[in-house]
């Protein structure tokens, strides 16, 4: 199931566990923030909204608030002595998509649960170590 959500003035065609960038969104990092304006909701059966999807919403947990990169501005005007630079960094949330809800539903805890307790990978046994074991 994959959703597109206008946030920031752009939109995001976005699945579950999806990680994306978006303008700043306010909030401390592990709160759950709900993108209201949902334009399209697919799956099995693909939802277009006029202009969003009444009672649709996608369920996003904050992973970090930080900045993008530096954009310079800087224009000279020959021969005229007249320069001016200006930089520009842009506030970024990083957020990562727990659910995509339909029908007016609420955002569960659950859903944050489950991304935390996501099984580890374990490291494989060294041979080394399983042939000393077994002599």
């Amino acid at each position: 199931m994959f959703a597109v959500i206008k946030t920031g003035g752009k939109q995001y065609r976005v699945a579950v566990e999806d990680k994306l960038k978006v303008e700043k969104i306010a909030g401390e990092p592990g709160t759950i923030v709900q993108f209201g304006e949902v334009l399209v909701v697919g799956g099995d059966t693909v939802t277009l909204g006029t202009p969003t999807v009444a009672g649709a919403a996608v369920a996003a947990e904050v992973l970090e608030q930080g900045r993008g990169p530096k954009v310079i501005s800087f224009k000279k005007r020959r021969r005229k002595n007249s320069r001016r630079k200006r930089g520009h960094r842009q506030e970024l949330t990083l957020v990562r998509i727990t659910e995509i809800l339909t029908d007016g539903a609420k955002p569960s805890k659950t859903a944050k649960l489950k991304a935390a307790r996501k099984p580890k990978a374990k490291p494989a046994a060294e041979p080394e170590a399983a042939a000393e074991a077994s002599a």
